[in-house]
């Protein structure tokens, strides 16, 4: 009279036969775990055992997002002709990234397999597939579903066990949240029969999330300087820089970094060609960061948060210097002075000249001398509030600040001691004087500043 091959939902009209007094039905499962459920409706009309579908079942897509989708659908006959009060009909919502399915039944099948996976992991013998555990559940299902029919279950769970209904209720709309981004998801949507422990399934649709934003990576140029700063992102706001050095057979370069955030902690992390070279923080003392071995490289910069001092709106900002230049000729980050500090000898101190010395290094490199004069409260009060600030580099000097500039060499490292003499100086005035080290690539290395005062007689 009527066959039918496959794991959607069949039915089969006919008129009854008069000779006929008994009908057989028989079911043949190709699959090792399914399930089958049968139901009878004598006469003519709608049995009412299934909810009924709208003119239009499919399932619309209404947004999408990087880890959400939106859905909505026709609202079921079934739902908008009940009284308010009557709540025995409902909507379930299932999400999955593998297919589409044509009933609930199938649904719970599918979610079955899936954790019975799972438990064949943990086993040493896979290919054992025992049909107790089927047996059991479906033991215990009979034992747990309520003896009188009439009550309806609190949820669909109780009727499919094994199904998580990502929207349930009777609203014709669903978001579905906490998705993996860049991802194909299939929607289905089953309108349920509380009563009768029956549903109905809706046309499903599938759709692929969003794409994670890629954070924007801006190229440093040769030899640019570079202020980086992080407002009030919170902690863990990072940026991105890419670096290419120039050259032909050595594709080698410098990268320098200070920061300037005043406790701060800002980590940098050096890739190449996929690989991280490095990682490292950056503090007030410059960082050198040889880079070889690969054409181009990505340089992220991330402020660090804690929760004890926590980054709050409107906090402290960190900013950090960055300067990328290529290296034609080197094989090695450049020589740095033995020391910082600058001394100044007491006995050559007059009342308008006074006598600096520093050390330098092995390489040929351009010395700067800058000067500024301090005021009687700013010279009682002394201190580090007198000094200059480490970050503040001779690109935002003054050019009347600048007293001498002079190139200097020593291949002896301990030799290495050059000394300048300042004049023009008044009497009795105390100045703050600061020293560069400047050089084709990387940012111009600051001594320590030194607070100098002329004799007042001489």
């Amino acid at each position: 009279m009527h066959g039918f091959t496959g794991n959607a939902v069949n039915t089969y009209k006919g008129p009854s036969h008069p000779q006929a007094t008994i009908y057989i039905l028989r079911l043949r499962a190709k699959q090792q775990n399914t399930r089958a459920t049968v139901y009878l409706h004598e006469g003519r009309g709608h049995s009412g055992a299934f909810p009924l579908l709208p003119a239009d079942p499919r399932v619309h897509t209404v947004g999408v997002g990087m880890t959400s989708v939106s859905l909505s659908w026709a609202p079921s006959a079934s739902l908008t002709g009940l009284p308010e009060t009557q709540k025995s009909y409902g909507y379930c919502v299932l999400a999955n990234s593998q297919r589409n399915h044509p009933s609930l039944c199938a649904a719970q099948v599918s979610a079955g397999k899936k954790k019975e996976q799972k438990r064949e992991k943990h086993k040493e013998d896979r290919r054992r597939v025992a049909a107790w555990p089927i047996l059991k559940e479906w033991w215990w299902q009979q034992w747990d579903s309520d003896p009188e029919p009439q009550s309806p279950p609190s949820s669909p769970a109780d009727e499919y066990p094994g199904i998580q209904c990502a929207c349930q209720g009777t609203e014709s709309v669903c978001t579905v949240s906490e998705l993996l981004p860049d991802t194909r998801y299939y929607f289905d949507v089953f309108v349920m029969d509380r009563l009768n422990g029956t549903s109905a399934a809706y046309e499903g649709t599938f759709a692929r999330t969003h794409e994670e934003a890629q954070a924007a990576v801006v190229a440093l140029r040769e030899g640019e300087l570079r202020w980086v700063t992080f407002g009030d992102g919170g902690p863990g706001s990072e940026q991105f820089f890419s670096f290419r050095p120039r050259g032909w057979q050595q594709q080698s370069g410098l990268l320098t970094l200070q920061s300037c955030g005043g406790g701060e902690k800002v980590t940098v992390t050096v890739s190449g060609e996929g690989q991280v070279l490095t990682s490292q923080a950056v503090g007030g003392d410059l960082v050198h960061i040889w880079l070889q071995g690969s054409t181009s490289y990505l340089v992220r910069l991330e402020r660090e948060g804690s929760t004890a001092n926590p980054v709050l709106p409107g906090g402290p900002t960190a900013s950090v210097k960055i300067q990328a230049s290529s290296a034609y000729h080197r094989t090695e980050v450049p020589s740095l002075p033995s020391t910082l500090q600058i001394k100044s000898f007491n006995r050559l101190r007059g009342c308008n000249t006074v006598t600096l010395a520093w050390m330098g290094t092995e390489e040929r490199s351009l010395y700067c001398v800058y000067r500024r004069a301090l005021g009687e409260r700013e010279a009682e009060a002394g201190g580090a509030s007198a000094l200059t600030a480490p970050c503040l580099g001779p690109e935002s000097r003054s050019d009347t600040e600048r007293v001498l500039c002079k190139y200097f060499q020593e291949l002896n490292p301990r030799r290495a001691v050059t000394t300048a003499v300042i004049g023009g100086l008044e009497p009795g005035t105390a100045y703050v004087f600061d020293v560069y080290l400047m050089r084709r690539w990387g940012i111009p290395i600051m001594y320590a500043s030194k607070m100098v005062k002329t004799r007042r007689e001489c």
